[in-house]
């Protein structure tokens, strides 16, 4: 059966964008309040034959992804995604492949997330279970064990909590605890409970991309067009989760960079990251100090990654991405103050 998909192109910033925008000879990218889109890559897959063709923004209206890539995105959690939200990583595993598990105790990862959020991040996520190349489930009673008092500690403390989890158990001890998202590497795959259950929680949702187990994923990942893939892919998860009433509003997806895919197919995935907007739901992207990273740039330690994951992150939100998912706040932050003030200098309050 043949598909087609659009992958917003010609990007443009700021006023220049939005007037646009109001002329109607563009359209806003993900909702964005600065981003907006001037034309688009069509492109219709019919099995495994692809064809492409850019078309002007005044003649897409006829394509059913339009509406979906221009829409706003609803607050998530209380969040405007009119422009791009920092979510900081609280690693409270022993073998964490980017911080060797500096914080896999309780307070230690509590004052570790308070950090962070005096820093810049609007969403701490606390993980208890690695998910790196190779690596084994983590028992549910220790992965419990390990996040609910940083979950609980960083709730109380008034902040916006995801816990990155994969089980429905630890889902709802989480929920319960204080935190209002759930990010889940599986995309609701890996626990036959876990659909159900975050449709009963009401919470938020992060449906990432992963090809196969963490265990495996990286022992020979294969796609016919990795992006349009991907796509595929988040789009079932999407109506699975809408399907037993989750509201697409508390929907956000991520296409899982580093999960079943070699360097290449993640460098493709970020060029064509402006597809995912055709979802109509929020895009996450976390690349930081992944392997990818050091792979640009030769740097061999996770935690020495911090310039490049910068570089891809920035990108990343000038393709509209609306959630960093990042190790290093402050830094980032700051590059994202200077790279939005000059996309958008009405903004910067100079």
């Amino acid at each position: 059966m043949s598909k087609t998909y659009l992958r917003p192109l010609g990007l443009s910033y700021g006023a220049d964008a939005m007037r646009a925008v109001a002329q109607g000879r563009a359209g806003r990218l993900g909702g964005s309040a600065f981003i907006a889109f001037h034309c688009a890559e069509i492109i219709t897959r019919d099995g495994k034959h692809v064809s492409r063709a850019v078309a002007d923004y005044g003649d897409l209206a006829k394509e059913a992804a339009l509406a979906r890539i221009e829409a706003w995105r609803a607050p998530l959690c209380g969040l405007a995604l009119d422009r791009p939200k920092l979510m900081g990583i609280v690693n409270v595993t022993p073998d964490s492949f980017s911080d060797g598990g500096q914080t896999a105790e309780a307070e230690p990862a509590i004052a570790h997330g308070l950090r962070l959020a005096a820093e810049g991040a609007q969403i701490l996520d606390v993980g208890g279970e690695s998910t790196r190349p190779g690596s084994e489930a983590v028992a549910m009673d220790e992965e419990l064990a390990r996040v609910i008092p940083v979950v609980t500690g960083l709730a109380r403390a008034g902040h916006t909590v995801s816990c990155d989890t994969r089980k429905a158990g630890v889902m709802r001890k989480a929920i319960g605890g204080g935190a209002v998202i759930i990010n889940d590497v599986s995309a609701l795959r890996f626990d036959p409970e876990s659909l159900a259950t975050v449709a009963d929680l009401g919470c938020a949702i992060v449906l990432m991309h992963a090809q196969d187990d963490p265990r495996t994923m990286q022992l020979n990942p294969t796609y016919d067009d990795v992006a349009l893939d991907v796509y595929d892919m988040l789009a079932a998860r999407i109506a699975a989760c809408t399907a037993v009433g989750i509201a697409p509003g508390n929907i956000a997806v991520d296409p899982g960079i580093g999960f079943g895919k070699t360097f290449r197919h993640n460098l493709d995935l970020l060029g064509q990251l402006t597809i995912l907007h055709g979802l109509g739901v929020a895009v996450l992207v976390g690349l930081s100090r992944k392997s990818l990273i050091g792979a640009l740039t030769g740097e061999k330690t996770p935690a020495a990654r911090a310039s490049g994951s910068i570089g891809g992150a920035v990108q990343a939100a000038l393709n509209g991405a609306h959630i960093l998912r990042v190790h290093d706040v402050k830094a980032t932050a700051a590059a994202l103050a200077v790279a939005m003030a000059i996309a958008d200098p009405e903004t910067s309050g100079l």
